[in-house]
């Protein structure tokens, strides 16, 4: 029996019915492609979190991945080799508050903005366009439309998987940069708050349609993760793209878009290989031309080096 069977049969013996094995990645994540999980564990409660935390904790050997919206994440046909771990219920709540916002990791982004407008709290709108959750956008610093998470997060709580504990960190406990956080991989956001300001639920509404309008003009639809690279020092990653003439490039079912240079669209039936392939193809023709080497933003799982 392999070490992952023994640790799945754990975690089931803690948490019935939490467990899944051999789930494709494909069933969370935006591209809608990538191999099978090797093990799934899906976390309703705190409750089930706290049960299965000794199982994580022993575990040091074993990658973990934690899944929120699946909007930032690839995962390579052959699969992950290790526990996948989604938040469900407990955590899918916002709380609106005097202009605070209290938020479970599991919430969709764009929720979190609409929820927070319709109760006259503004500087959340741009969360509308992020496609990720509470807990990602966290982890990543997500941001967009010129702000970003570090700008409207207070506090957020993180429990620990390697010391089976729960932590109240502060923005400055989190160390939030362009697109990074000091949370590691064994660290999951079960909740967070931001505050916002007074504002007309009409004029936060109006901010969020012309954001949503903005995507469609701007962005491309069907399968994506959104921005596949990070943008270098004073620049744009899609210029640069755009500029070496890279729209439409394809390898397999992946192409780039011709709307919005830095999304990659994975077509009906396409690899997680192929948007892998077309993630190094774009990274060296723009380095050969421009002498700037684009770094993903999308987290590429299982590929190796």
């Amino acid at each position: 029996m392999s070490q992952l069977t023994t640790l799945a049969a754990e975690l089931e013996a803690r948490v019935p019915d939490a467990v899944r094995t051999g789930a494709s990645s494909a069933e969370f994540t935006t591209y809608r492609c990538g191999g099978p999980l090797e093990v799934l564990v899906r976390i309703e409660r705190l409750a089930d979190l706290t049960a299965l935390a000794p199982v994580f904790a022993a575990a040091t050997d074993v990658e973990l991945l934690v899944i929120g919206r699946g909007s930032n994440v690839l995962v390579t046909d052959h699969g992950f080799n290790g526990i996948a771990i989604i938040l469900g219920a407990e955590f899918d709540n916002v709380i609106v508050r005097h202009h605070k916002v209290e938020a479970g990791g599991a919430v969709a982004l764009p929720v979190l903005a609409r929820r927070a407008a319709s109760q006259g709290v503004g500087s959340l709108e741009f969360f509308v366009g992020i496609p990720g959750s509470v807990g990602g956008a966290v982890r990543m610093n997500a941001g967009g439309h010129g702000d970003d998470t570090a700008a409207v997060l207070r506090r957020a709580r993180v429990f620990d998987l390697d010391r089976a504990d729960m932590l109240d960190a502060s923005v400055a406990d989190l160390g939030l940069g362009y697109r990074t956080s000091a949370l590691g991989p064994r660290a999951v956001v079960i909740a967070a708050s931001f505050a916002g300001v007074p504002d007309d639920p009409a004029a936060c509404a109006t901010r969020i349609d012309e954001i949503v309008r903005w995507r469609r003009e701007h962005q491309p639809g069907g399968q994506n993760a959104g921005s596949v690279f990070t943008n270098p020092p004073d620049d744009s990653a899609g210029r640069l793209i755009d500029a070496c003439g890279l729209k439409g490039l394809r390898v397999g079912g992946a192409v780039v878009s011709e709307k919005h240079a830095n999304f990659f669209v994975a077509e009906p039936g396409a690899r997680a290989d192929d948007v892998r392939a077309l993630i190094r193809e774009v990274q060296r023709r723009v380095e050969e031309e421009t002498g700037v080497r684009l770094e993903p933003e999308v987290r590429l799982v299982g590929f190796g080096g």
